[in-house]
């Protein structure tokens, strides 16, 4: 019984380290569309304001 114990809470814990390491990979390419994003934006209105 206490092998099915140590065995449920390595699986939570590894499960929940999986899902907050795949959150963080969607938050780094989230952040990075908005960045490309924010850079094209910004160089788009620069140039209006040149010309």
């Amino acid at each position: 019984m206490n092998l099915l114990v140590i065995l449920l809470v390595l699986a939570l814990l590894f499960g929940g380290v999986g899902l907050f390491v795949e959150g963080l990979k969607w938050l780094l390419i989230i952040s990075a569309a908005l960045f490309v994003a924010s850079l094209v934006s910004g160089a788009m209105g620069r140039g209006r304001l040149r010309a």
